[in-house]
C-alpha cells in the first residue's frame, strides 16, 4: 500500500515489540527507512513513544501479521478503514489570511483602489479578506498607517490568485454601465435647411425702386397743382 498507517512511528514501535516481522517488513508497512526501524529495535530512536496496536484500530489483522511472520518476503497490506468520516461543509465567510500576511492587506487595498477603482468594496473584501471599515480608512487616508502605505499587488503578496483577481475585474467591468459614445456634430434638420432656402428664393423688395405715381400725387397735394402743368 502507498498509504502509511495512522501514527507510523508508534505503529512501528508496537510491531517491533510484539511481532517477529523483519525490519524491512515493518519499514515497508509504516513507510519508514529500515535503518530507522533498526534504531527503534536497538533503543536508539523513538524513546518514550508508546506503541500503538494496528490490530485494535483496524489497520492490520492478526492473519496478515502471521502471513508476514511466515514469509519474510511478504509485504503487509493496510486494511481499509470501515469508518467514514463526515466531511464538514465549507462555510461561506471572509477569506482567511495568515497572520504573517495580515499587516500587508492595507497595501493591497491601496493597490486595488488605485489600479481597479471599478471594484466594489464587497469584491475587495473577497480578494484580500478585509472589512469595509479598513477599506474606507485606506480610501479616506484615515488609516493609522496611511502615511507609510505603499501600493502592492495582492497577487504578489499571496493574498489572492491572478485568476481570482481577473474574475472580479471582469465582473466589475460587466456590471459597469457603458458610457455614451460621442457621435460628433449632427446636421441640421431638413425642415430648417429647406425653410432657409425658400426664404432665400423669395424676391425681396428693393427700397431704391420708387413708385412714380405716388411721388407725383404727394407733390400735387403739397403744391395745389398738377405737376405736369407748365407755368405760363
Amino acid at each position: 500500500m502507498s498509504n502509511a498507517p495512522l501514527m507510523p512511528k508508534a505503529t512501528a514501535v508496537w510491531l517491533v515489540d510484539n511481532t517477529a516481522l523483519t525490519f524491512d517488513q515493518v519499514a515497508d508497512f509504516t513507510k519508514m527507512h529500515p535503518l530507522e526501524v533498526r534504531a527503534i529495535a536497538d533503543g536508539d530512536a523513538a524513546q518514550g513513544i508508546k506503541g500503538m496496536d494496528p490490530i485494535s484500530n483496524g489497520q492490520l489483522t492478526r492473519e496478515e501479521i502471521e502471513k508476514g511472520e511466515r514469509d519474510p518476503n511478504y509485504r503487509l497490506r493496510l486494511q481499509e478503514s470501515k469508518v467514514v468520516l463526515p466531511t464538514a461543509a465549507k462555510k461561506k465567510g471572509p477569506r482567511y489570511t495568515p497572520v504573517s500576511r495580515r499587516h500587508e492587506r492595507p497595501s493591497a487595498i491601496l493597490w486595488l483602489l488605485r489600479n481597479h477603482p471599478e471594484l466594489k468594496d464587497a469584491q475587495i473584501m473577497r480578494l484580500v479578506g478585509t472589512t469595509k471599515t479598513t477599506i474606507a480608512s485606506v480610501r479616506d487616508r484615515t488609516h493609522w498607517n496611511a502615511s507609510t502605505l505603499t501600493p502592492m499587488d495582492p497577487v504578489t503578496l499571496g493574498l489572492c490568485s491572478q485568476i481570482e483577481l481577473d474574475f472580479e475585474v471582469q465582473r466589475a467591468a460587466k456590471e459597469k454601465p457603458a458610457a455614451a459614445v460621442y457621435g460628433g456634430a449632427t446636421l441640421l434638420p431638413a425642415s430648417e435647411t429647406t425653410r432657409k432656402d425658400e426664404l432665400d428664393d423669395q424676391p425681396t423688395e428693393r427700397h431704391d425702386d420708387l413708385n412714380v405715381d405716388a411721388v407725383f400725387a404727394k407733390l400735387k397735394t403739397i403744391g395745389g397743382k398738377k405737376p405736369d402743368e407748365d407755368e405760363e
